[in-house]
């Protein structure tokens, strides 16, 4: 599977990106990483990640909006107490704690508890962008560090 996933480049990390947002406890910045070593340039690459992780984040958020509580608990495999602890997080720190939104364990339910509270998109949008932008950026910087 590896393998596979590196020989397609920034399709393939694009749906990887995608998917670690939604369905699948997936992580995206291994591929991330091992493209950047395959000298692709770490724009592309950061650029590609991040649609790609916004995209999945939004389609959570959509869920919240417009899904039922199977879905997110079956599907998401995200439980009440999870959800709870993001409505906390949400209500204490406001839309800003999406910028935490690429954590595991509480950035699905972060996301979840935005579209629970219909906050604006653009604004759910540009705070995802802004943290998983800055994260898929780090961990780029970082592996051109050691190169």
């Amino acid at each position: 599977m590896e393998n596979f996933l590196l020989s397609h480049g920034l399709p393939a990390l694009f749906l990887l990106s995608f998917l670690a947002a939604t369905l699948l406890p997936l992580g995206s910045e291994w591929l991330l990483v091992a493209l950047i070593l395959q000298e692709l340039p770490a724009t592309q690459v950061v650029a590609v990640a991040t649609l790609g992780n916004v995209l999945g984040a939004f389609i959570t958020y959509g869920i919240a909006i417009w899904g039922s509580d199977l879905i997110m608990e079956k599907l998401l495999r995200v439980d009440k107490r999870q959800t709870a602890r993001a409505m906390e997080l949400y209500q204490r720190y406001g839309a800003y704690s999406l910028l935490f939104a690429w954590l595991p364990i509480i950035g699905d339910p972060l996301c979840l508890a935005a579209g629970i509270l219909r906050l604006q998109p653009l604004l759910f949008l540009f705070l995802v962008f802004l943290g998983k932008l800055g994260r898929y950026s780090l961990i780029a910087m970082l592996t051109e560090m050691h190169i």
